[in-house]
């Protein structure tokens, strides 16, 4: 029981990072303090609880004789700990109980155990009433915020459920042949002869789905650098991007560098790539991959927006892989659905479109310029791209054109006024937003 309380209590730990002081969970469960032997299942419990948690909220909120607010960041993470296990784990019920309550004094709530266990014990008699109620609304029902189920419905009212609940599923690992070093039927053999099964893309020529997740530094091919982590939404960048032999090309918020060397085991010859990134610890990640590769590429770091990083520069192709709002990477970062507010998006949508008129006059006459986000929202993606060509003489959409690159293009891949999206739940992949954007040649 003992090892059981600590795993619970470190789930425990992240998801109240996350819910109280705000922390991403990826940051809180490097600081869980979890043993080896239980990451495994704390990781899991944190990341339910969170992909679940709006919808575990109401239900908590049917149990509490004290609202929700009053509650400190590590009863609720303890509630939704508990309750995840009881609704959506595999754990026999008595032990999911026993174990939370226990976890609650490893956490420093030794005082709200017996709360907890009775709150727990409570939804274990009365589940389907307290379900019942939880899902009155989409919102309970999806579990995500109201103002995302509302941005949601609102850009793709035919689409709203699929896309919501494509962000609530298990994201597989998927893999990018390293070109370069491999091929992907190559990978795909090496990879099945070792028993991992996979499964190929028809749009995504490179990726390889693994049908088991595991960790991916034990596959030879990925420490030898024959292969990378990347969904396959995002390995459309370089195809659309469409970089030839001899060009210079700007990679503008390259970090950790995934399409950096994408972009150069597709294309060899490019004659100078520039990977740009504002946070020095993060572009030394963009060398640490490069160098996993055997790729090299000019890492720089600074701020895109800022005129004095590029004074004097021209480049043929542009990728603003934007910092975004993260809404179609909610699957992979379910404490987006926490850290996000409404409130952001304006802000979000506004410094996009400043990265776009700041790098837009480094491009060449006749070059290319890809605009993405990992965004589902139109606010973020089609609206900022439209407002750009309504006020730029000389800039084309040329998406149509370039997606010519993307033999297997499925159905799913929607039109989004200007630009295309990948959503979640259609396209079995992240959501993605993609717009290419053509400098007139004089």
């Amino acid at each position: 029981m003992s090892d059981g309380a600590a795993s619970r209590a470190a789930a425990v730990r992240a998801v109240a990072g996350v819910l109280g002081p705000g922390q991403t969970l990826e940051t809180t469960l490097a600081g869980a303090g979890t043993a080896p032997g239980a990451r495994a299942l704390s990781h899991a419990l944190a990341f339910g609880a969170l992909r679940f948690g709006h919808r575990l909220k109401k239900v908590a909120e049917g149990l509490l004789a004290r609202p929700w607010e009053s509650q400190t960041p590590e009863v609720q993470a303890l509630l939704l700990v508990g309750l995840f296990q009881l609704e959506y784990g595999d754990a026999p019920p008595h032990a999911a109980v026993s174990t939370t309550v226990a976890a609650a004094r490893l956490v420093g709530e030794a005082r709200a155990a017996g709360m907890v266990n009775a709150c727990l014990r409570r939804f274990q008699r009365e589940r389907p009433a307290l379900l019942a109620a939880a899902d009155r609304t989409l919102a309970g029902q999806a579990s995500y915020p109201e103002w995302l189920v509302t941005a949601v419905k609102r850009d793709w009212p035919a689409e709203a459920w699929q896309v919501l609940e494509g962000g609530n599923e298990h994201p597989p690992l998927v893999l990018r042949a390293n070109a370069g070093r491999t091929t992907t039927a190559a990978l795909a053999a090496e990879l099945e002869a070792a028993g991992h099964a996979t499964r190929m893309l028809p749009f995504a020529p490179r990726a390889l789905v693994l049908e088991r997740p595991l960790d991916v530094r034990e596959l030879p091919a990925f420490v030898a650098g024959r292969c990378s982590v990347q969904d396959a939404a995002a390995q459309l960048a370089p195809l659309l991007l469409g970089a030839r032999p001899g060009e210079r090309v700007l990679d503008a918020c390259a970090a950790p560098g995934g399409k950096t060397c994408h972009l150069l085991e597709e294309q060899p010859g490019i004659a100078e790539l520039v990977a740009l990134d504002v946070d020095p610890g993060r572009a030394a990640r963009i060398r640490d991959n490069l160098a996993r590769l055997g790729l090299e590429a000019n890492v720089r770091v600074g701020d895109a927006l800022d005129p004095a990083t590029f004074a004097g520069e021209r480049f043929d192709r542009i990728l603003i892989d934007a910092p975004c709002s993260g809404t179609g990477v909610i699957r992979r970062h379910p404490d987006i659905k926490w850290l996000r507010r409404r409130e952001d998006i304006g802000p979000l949508a506004a410094r996009e479109r400043r990265l776009i008129d700041a790098l837009w006059p480094l491009l060449a006459p006749g070059g290319r310029l890809v605009y993405s986000t990992c965004s589902v929202l139109k606010a973020e993606n089609a609206a900022v791209v439209a407002g750009f060509l309504a006020d730029t003489a000389e800039a084309v959409d040329a998406t149509e054109s370039a997606s010519l690159a993307l033999p297997g293009l499925p159905p799913w891949l929607q039109a989004a006024g200007p630009g295309l999206a990948l959503l979640p739940g259609l396209a079995g992949t992240d959501g993605f937003y993609y717009a290419c954007l053509e400098r007139r040649a004089r």
